[in-house]
C-alpha cells in the first residue's frame, strides 16, 4: 500500500565532532508534508524535542565548548530538563511510527545531523530504524536547484523566497529545525511552480 513522504527536519547541538567520542546535547524534529505541489500548500503536522543526559565516558570537545561560551541562551535552553538517551530515542522512535507517512530525515546538511540522530537511534533503539539508514540533504537539493558547486551552496547565496516563513536561526534545536523544514518545502514548492 502506498504510503506518502512525511519530509522530518532533524537538527541537533553537540558538545563535540563525532557521537561516542562527545554527546549530543539535544535535537528536534519538525515533519512536514506537501499538500499539493500545484497548489503549493505544505503543511507541519509536529515536532518532537528534547535535551539529553551526556554519554557515559564522553568527553566535550575544547573547541566546541569554546563556541558553547558564546551561546549562553541556547546553552541554557539545551540543558534544561535533560533525560536519559534511551529513553529519548525511544519516545523519538514512537513519534516517528506514528506520522502518516514514510518518515525522511532532512538536513542542512544532512551528514552532521543525521550522522548523530542515527548513531543514537541504532545505539540505544536498534536497527532497523522507521526511516531506513539514510537522508535527504538540503545543501545538495540546493546545488542542483542552483546549478552551482557544493562549496556555493550556501544560504547567502540561495534566493530570499526560499526563505519565506523560516524562522530565526537561534542554535535552539527545534527553532533550527523548522526553519530547514521550511526552506525544504520552500525548495520543493518553489522548484514545481517554476516549472509548472
Amino acid at each position: 500500500m502506498y504510503q506518502p513522504e512525511v519530509y522530518v527536519s532533524i537538527d541537533i547541538e553537540a558538545d563535540g565532532h563525532i557521537p561516542g567520542d562527545n554527546s549530543m546535547l539535544s535535537f528536534g524534529a519538525a515533519a512536514f508534508v506537501l499538500d499539493s505541489l500545484r497548489s503549493g500548500g505544505f503543511r507541519e503536522i509536529g515536532t518532537f524535542e528534547a535535551n539529553l543526559e551526556l554519554l557515559e565516558g564522553a568527553q566535550p570537545n575544547p573547541d566546541t565548548m569554546k563556541w558553547w561560551a558564546t551561546q549562553p541562551e541556547a546553552w541554557a535552553e539545551c540543558r534544561k530538563g535533560t533525560r536519559h538517551p534511551r529513553e529519548v530515542m525511544t519516545e523519538f522512535q514512537t513519534w516517528l511510527k506514528a506520522l502518516p507517512g514514510n518518515p525522511v530525515l532532512a538536513g542542512y546538511p544532512v551528514t552532521y545531523d543525521f550522522m548523530w540522530v542515527h548513531w543514537y537511534f541504532v545505539h540505544f533503539c536498534g536497527f532497523p530504524t522507521p526511516y531506513g539508514f539514510q537522508g535527504l540533504d538540503i545543501k545538495t537539493l540546493v546545488m542542483d536547484r542552483m546549478h552551482c558547486t557544493f562549496r556555493n551552496s550556501t544560504k547567502r547565496n540561495m534566493p530570499k523566497a526560499w526563505f519565506a516563513g523560516t524562522p530565526k536561526h537561534t542554535h535552539k534545536a527545534l527553532d533550527d529545525a523548522r526553519g530547514q523544514g521550511v526552506l525544504l518545502m520552500n525548495i520543493l514548492v518553489g522548484d514545481y511552480k517554476q516549472n509548472d
